[in-house]
């Protein structure tokens, strides 16, 4: 990152390792204060110590709901005015069939992966509305493009996030907030 961030606050998801700690990391040396987020409060813990910036990590799941509004809408002060937020939480289960997964693996990648999205965006863009600033960026897949066998479900959980992202754009359309979906690949 070339821009410096000093003075903003960015907030990632899915921090405790991969894309969220790179994308933590980058933040940081452009200067950006952060507000982490994962569910390993032992690996949020050790990168929010070794960033040079002032670190919030908060042990939370994008799963549940009424705990990321409450811990997002009750930011400390010094946090409070989010500039940035990188939804990145994600994650694959198994690599069966559409028929063959189970339950809880198609739980967990739908509602970590479209309902997380969802909690955040739900959470964080009435106060960036409101302050009148903020940038969105949806981590999404090349599975949200295009389908491989037996990544069925995730594949459709990362073609809603594309869908979010283009409903956002429109939804947001004529206010100042930006919205960016980024393509990794798949797991």
């Amino acid at each position: 990152m070339s821009r410096s961030l000093a003075g903003r606050v960015a907030l990632v998801t899915g921090a405790s390792s991969g894309i969220g700690a790179a994308c933590a990391r980058a933040l940081a040396d452009a200067g950006a204060s952060l507000v982490l987020v994962a569910r390993r409060e032992d690996r949020l813990a050790d990168l929010a110590a070794s960033l040079p910036v002032p670190t919030l990590p908060l042990e939370l799941d994008v799963r549940d709901a009424d705990a990321v509004y409450a811990a997002l809408t009750t930011l400390p002060d010094a946090f409070a005015a989010l500039d940035i937020v990188v939804n990145n939480a994600g994650l694959s289960r198994d690599l069966d069939p559409v028929y063959a997964n189970t339950v809880d693996a198609v739980d967990d990648m739908l509602d970590t992966n479209v309902k997380g999205v969802v909690n955040i965006l739900r959470a964080v863009v009435p106060g960036m509305l409101a302050r009148g600033r903020g940038h969105l960026v949806q981590i999404g897949s090349i599975a949200g493009h295009t389908v491989y066998p037996g990544g069925t479900v995730y594949a459709a959980s990362k073609y809603a996030v594309r869908a979010l992202n283009e409903g956002l754009k429109m939804e947001l359309h004529g206010t100042p907030l930006r919205v960016t979906s980024s393509m990794r690949l798949s797991p």
